[in-house]
């Protein structure tokens, strides 16, 4: 995990650095190629900016999901035992469950992941099929939640700075869905391969 956000930190890193770089050379070109560009360059900056991956949101990874990918709507309840949630995530290779309160209302009551099980099942010696979920589940005043609006970088930041890998996504009518650090990171990546093309048109006077 530690390397991971290493290098995604550097990697941005990178991204910034090369942009700078880019837009730099355009500055300091020489000659007709410099007058050419002086008029432009401040619409074309706005443009790499509004389209670069800063401009992403959370919403895109969700529609790049889809309705039902893998986690999105997979759920326990509070009364349901380690043992059956821990299960599921196998069977559906996820790393956290959304918890709901037992009953007609089902509204959310925390989460579940893989990180609850291994601190408060197996290190503290705890039978995970006696225990309820309701019982080692970050409970829903605890969780660090995102908006459809947040911006994946911001995302990713709140995942870095809290050491979570699972962040629920929250709308005016609830919980809509769940991204983990690796939908973000395939997020950022992809967007930084069409950064790295944009500059590259940018350059070669593709805008």
């Amino acid at each position: 995990m530690a390397k991971m956000q290493g290098g995604l930190k550097q990697m941005l890193s990178h991204g910034s650095v090369l942009k700078s770089a880019v837009l730099r050379h355009v500055r300091l070109g020489s000659g007709w190629r410099q007058l050419m560009f002086v008029r432009q360059e401040t619409t074309l900056t706005a443009r790499i900016e509004e389209h670069g991956f800063e401009s992403t949101k959370i919403s895109d990874i969700l529609k790049g999901k889809g309705k039902g990918a893998d986690g999105s709507w997979l759920w326990c309840t509070t009364d349901d035992t380690v043992y059956d949630a821990v299960k599921s995530m196998t069977q559906h290779n996820v790393g956290a469950l959304v918890v709901v309160k037992s009953g007609e209302n089902k509204s959310i009551a925390g989460i579940i992941t893989e990180r609850d099980y291994l601190r408060k099942i197996i290190v503290q010696g705890r039978s995970s099929k006696s225990t309820k979920v309701g019982d080692i589940m970050t409970e829903e005043n605890k969780l660090i939640t995102v908006t459809p609006e947040t911006k994946v970088l911001k995302a990713m930041q709140l995942m870095t700075d809290n050491r979570i890998r699972h962040i629920p996504v929250i709308d005016q009518t609830g919980m809509i869905g769940m991204v983990s650090i690796g939908d973000v990171v395939r997020a950022v990546v992809g967007e930084h391969r069409e950064e790295l093309k944009r500059l590259n048109a940018f350059i070669q006077g593709g805008y």
